[in-house]
């Protein structure tokens, strides 16, 4: 299935959370929108209860947009740059 998802979420801690949860399962392609492509029943529903469990549903917002085959092939662009993973990770010599 593929599903585009977007969150409101209010607080940095934990809208970092959603965002390396929703990183190991789909492409980030606006501030507050991933699409996730051709996961399995088994993926979403995984990926679906990590994302409740990490939020705060009285403050907190996930939306879950199912496109079909057809529509994934109509998603359009116009403007604008993909946004930049700015994650920085730090390697370490095996020296020491």
């Amino acid at each position: 299935m593929n599903v585009v998802i977007t969150y409101d979420i209010s607080e940095d801690k934990r809208r970092t959370k959603i965002f390396n949860i929703l990183k190991s399962y789909g492409q980030w392609v606006q501030l507050s929108v991933f699409e996730c492509c051709n996961l399995t029943d088994t993926q979403y529903a995984k990926l679906r209860s990590r994302l409740s469990k990490a939020i705060q549903p009285n403050v907190d917002s996930i939306r879950f947009y199912f496109l079909c085959g057809c529509c994934q092939g109509k998603v359009e662009r116009i403007g604008g740059e993909q946004p930049r993973d700015e994650t920085i990770f730090f390697a370490t010599s095996a020296d020491g």
